[in-house]
């Protein structure tokens, strides 16, 4: 579908699609292109003309404006007359941002570009993904959001308070797209591992779905970010002039979750059954119960954790489209982060060889985030070898701050811990666990940094020819190692990868390259192949198909390298091989909407991929 211009009175101009093939919210994909980032909405026109083009982000080009451009929109005067091309204007950018020395600077540099060119701003980050990524998401955007006050400009999203209790539906109306496929929502209670942020932790949903578009292919006008805001409990940020949010402590109980529920209802009364919402960053025990109260009722997803549990649900049975009040036994949503280990752990098996059940692994940390990994590897572990998961959880083994989780312990131990409790005789510590267990594969999720130690990986390494080391806490400075210390210590034996971003290491004349287990991987297109197959409901083994899709991807190139992630340069193509694994598995589940399935998922995704260069005006 191209675009033209339609002449208004006064010499302005709308863009207006030539088709208006689909257009409602039930159809945006597979009728309508991801290409297609204009729907014109029931109340409003997007002037597109003079000094109106110049200012809309989604239309203007700068200097790229060709000369019939500027004859034809009145932008004759408006521009100096040099024409620059959409790549010469990339590189003038590139080397101002280099200019910056400081990473907040350069987070602000991009943000300003976003809110004047947009299709500039999606080709600067596809084209130099691995250098901006830190940049536009994690770790910058943590400072980011610490500042946001004093660094605020302009909104990105809605912003959802207790001021608009009872009003949610005609605020998600004041927002002037109507075809929203994708929602990441924070409520700015545990942004990153900076704690409560309150309203300033919108940076994380306008840099997820900035994610979304760029690795995804999810076009930008279909992306809604929102932040609910409940107060805080930071006192440095309610003493704080520049807080842009509620000065008051955060409503809690009934309040809080009369407030989500009108969110959620208004949702999907404004924009449709098949619309993601991403819940970003909650504290944990309102994640687990979001996930656990909507995760039968709509599409959402959380990129962090997993529940799992008894609890009362409305249950949806696809074969009959019908719901029923029940009693949900063992309940389970596999999210983002395990997916994303998951996949290198296979990755990691054209090296180690075998299939997961034949190695042991050896958890550092055993919260939500530590048994959620667990669950996902068991779970595959079980269909790989068609065992019971109560079998294969026996070759996991978890550390937390009491030692080894051992039966001895059951009685103690918190709820999702317990399935791990297995046999064995206590054991205090990591090094004492390491040297019992003797695992291939050692995970760090315990958020404490340089907790594996010198004396852990040379043990780990003393009966393993290539043992695998994966230190996924974030930021940096939390990582149960650096990439230096696994390979040194190691002897070079190490396969290593890491929540945190590492350079490469040269240990005795050889080059390192460590992987980073980013969920940026995995989530963009994971959304992707929920949105182009209509998907109604996210079942775990969408998660686990995401997960077989990214280890796919890991070329035989890669693996000498050592890496178990294949480079982020090949983010997009990645996506769309993760998005035609997800909707496979949403059609082979009943779950899937969009009829016919195309006859080929990759290729379908592909099309479907929002493109940033610039369109040409008449």
């Amino acid at each position: 579908m191209e675009s033209t211009m339609k002449e208004l009175r006064g010499g302005e101009s709308v863009l207006e699609p030539k088709s208006n093939v689909g257009g409602g919210v039930e159809d945006v994909y597979g009728e309508d292109r991801a290409t297609e980032d204009q729907l014109i909405t029931p109340w409003a026109f997007s002037v597109a003309s003079g000094s109106s083009l110049l200012r809309d982000p989604r239309y203007n080009k700068g200097l790229a404006f060709s000369e019939s451009e500027r004859d034809a929109h009145y932008l004759r005067g408006l521009l100096p007359p040099a024409v620059l091309s959409q790549q010469l204007q990339e590189k003038k950018l590139m080397m101002n941002l280099q200019q910056h020395h400081l990473p907040l600077q350069k987070y602000m540099a991009l943000m300003d570009l976003q809110e004047r060119n947009e299709r500039l701003f999606y080709k600067l980050l596809i084209d130099n993904v691995e250098e901006l990524l830190p940049i536009v998401y994690t770790p910058t955007v943590g400072e980011a959001c610490q500042k946001y006050g004093s660094i605020f400009r302009r909104p990105q999203g809605l912003f959802i308070s207790l001021k608009e209790k009872g009003k949610i539906l005609e605020v998600l109306k004041n927002w002037p797209e109507r075809s929203i496929q994708v929602i990441v929502v924070t409520d700015g209670e545990r942004i990153l591992g900076l704690g409560d942020l309150g309203c300033q932790g919108m940076g994380i949903p306008v840099g997820k779905l900035a994610l979304y578009t760029a690795l995804g292919g999810v076009r930008p006008s279909a992306c809604l970010p929102v932040t609910i805001d409940v107060g805080t409990n930071n006192e440095q940020l309610l003493k704080d002039e520049f807080y842009i949010g509620l000065r008051q402590k955060r409503a809690t109980g009934q309040e809080y979750d009369d407030l989500l529920n009108e969110f959620m209802c208004a949702v999907k009364q404004n924009f449709g059954e098949k619309v993601l919402i991403q819940f970003e960053d909650f504290a944990n025990h309102n994640a687990f119960s979001l996930l656990a109260k909507y995760g039968t009722t709509h599409l959402v997803f959380n990129d962090d954790i997993q529940v799992k549990g008894h609890f009362y649900a409305r249950f949806y049975d696809s074969t009959s489209f019908r719901s029923s009040t029940t009693v949900v036994r063992g309940f389970l949503f596999l999210q983002g982060t395990a997916a994303v280990v998951l996949a290198g752990v296979v990755a990691a098996l054209k090296i180690l060889g075998g299939i997961l059940v034949d190695h042991t692994f050896l958890f550092l940390g055993a919260g939500e985030a530590g048994t959620g990994i667990a669950e996902l590897i068991a779970l595959e572990m079980s269909k790989q070898a068609k065992a019971p998961v109560e079998e294969t959880r026996k070759k996991i083994w978890l550390v937390d701050s009491k030692g080894l989780i051992v039966s001895s312990r059951k009685d103690t131990l918190q709820h999702f811990k317990k399935p791990w409790a297995h046999e064995h005789e206590p054991v205090k510590d990591l090094l004492n666990a390491v040297k019992a267990i003797k695992p291939t594969i050692l995970i760090g999720s315990s958020g404490v940094g340089r907790t594996f130690t010198k004396e852990v990986i040379e043990a780990v390494s003393s009966f393993n020819e290539r043992p695998v080391i994966m230190a996924l806490s974030n930021p940096t400075s939390q990582s149960e190692c650096t990439a230096e210390e696994a390979y040194t210590w190691s002897k070079g034996k190490a396969i290593f990868a890491s929540g945190s971003p590492f350079g490469p290491v040269r240990y005795n004349g050889k080059d390192f390259v460590p992987g980073q287990a980013n969920n940026a991987y995995i989530f963009p297109g994971f959304g992707l192949g929920l949105v182009i197959s209509g998907t109604i409901r996210v079942h775990d083994e969408m998660l686990l198909a995401a997960a077989e899709g990214l280890a796919g991807q890991v070329t035989e190139e890669n693996i000498e390298k050592g890496l178990i992630y294949p480079p982020f340069q090949n983010i997009r193509k990645i996506s769309a091989h993760i998005a035609a694994k997800v909707a496979a598995k949403a059609y082979d589940l009943g779950l899937a909407s969009r009829l016919p399935r195309p006859d080929n998922l990759v290729k379908y995704a592909e099309s479907c991929m929002y493109s940033p260069l610039y369109r040409n005006y008449r």
